[in-house]
C-alpha cells in the first residue's frame, strides 16, 4: 500500500499535477516526448514527472512494440482506478457499495428517493460555494454562474463550455472525464449514473433556468467521457 504522504507530496508539484490532469482528460497513451512538447519542458524532466506519477499508481506504463525492431518505447496512460486518501484510513468505497446494494434491494421507490437526495445535495453544494463568495444566486451574472459551476466541477473533472444559440438560448456542454464513481460502475452502472446525473442537475438548476438537460455520451457505453448538453435561457 502506498503511503498517503507519498501521494500528496508527489501531486504537490504544480507541473506534475497538471500533467496528471491532462492525461486524465485526454484518455490517451503518451510518450515522454509528447508530454515534454505539451508542457514545454525537457524530455528528462517529463520522464521524471511520469516516473513519479507511476510510483503512486495514478498512471501506468508499458512498452510499445512498433514492429520495426530496436528498443521498444515506453508509453504512459492515466489509471482508471485512481487513488483515494483518508486520514485516518476510512473505507468509504465499501460503504458506498453497501448503500448501492441496499437501494437495489429496497426497490424503485428507494432509488427515486436516492435521486432526490442527490439532486438536493447538488443544489446545497452550489449554494455553499455561492455563500463562500459572499453573494447570492440572484445577484450573479451569467458569467458569474459559469465561474461558480466551473469551480464546483474542478474536483470531479468537468469543464463547461458555453455556446450562444440563435434563438436567444445558451447551450452549456460539459464532459466528465474523471468519473468519481468508477469503481462502482461495473456492478451498478445504471444506478450510479442516474444518481450522479441527479446531482449534476441539482447543481445546474440551482444556478440557471434550465430548459433541457441531456446526456450525449456515457463511459458505460464505451465512450471516452460522460458528456452532457444543458440548454438555458
Amino acid at each position: 500500500m502506498i503511503h498517503p504522504l507519498k501521494i500528496t507530496s508527489t501531486l504537490a508539484d504544480d507541473t506534475r499535477f497538471s500533467i496528471y490532469q491532462y492525461m486524465l482528460q485526454e484518455k490517451e497513451t503518451f510518450t515522454v516526448q509528447k508530454i515534454a512538447d505539451q508542457f514545454g519542458i525537457h524530455p528528462n524532466v517529463a520522464r521524471l514527472h511520469l516516473t513519479k506519477l507511476t510510483e503512486i499508481d495514478v498512471i501506468s506504463s508499458e512498452f510499445e512494440k512498433t514492429g520495426k525492431g530496436g528498443r521498444p518505447g515506453r508509453i504512459y496512460r492515466a489509471s482508471e482506478n485512481g487513488v483515494s486518501l483518508s486520514f485516518p484510513k476510512r473505507n468509504y468505497e465499501e460503504l458506498l457499495g453497501l448503500v448501492l446494494e441496499i437501494l437495489v434491494e429496497l426497490g424503485p421507490d428507494s432509488i427515486a428517493m436516492g435521486k432526490k437526495v442527490c439532486y438536493r445535495r447538488g443544489q446545497s453544494d452550489i449554494l455553499s460555494i455561492v455563500r463562500d463568495h459572499g453573494t447570492s444566486v440572484n445577484s450573479l451574472s451569467y458569467d458569474d454562474k459559469i465561474a461558480i459551476i466551473t469551480e464546483a466541477s474542478t474536483l470531479i473533472g468537468y469543464v463547461p463550455v458555453v455556446t450562444d444559440l440563435e434563438n436567444g438560448q445558451r447551450s452549456i456542454h460539459f464532459a466528465v472525464y474523471n468519473c468519481p464513481y468508477h469503481n462502482e460502475i461495473a456492478e451498478y452502472a445504471n444506478l450510479v449514473c442516474s444518481l450522479h446525473e441527479s446531482y449534476l442537475k441539482g447543481q445546474f438548476d440551482c444556478l440557471f433556468n434550465v430548459d433541457d438537460f441531456m446526456q450525449i455520451e456515457s463511459m458505460t457505453d464505451g465512450c471516452k467521457y460522460c458528456s452532457y448538453n444543458v440548454s438555458t435561457k
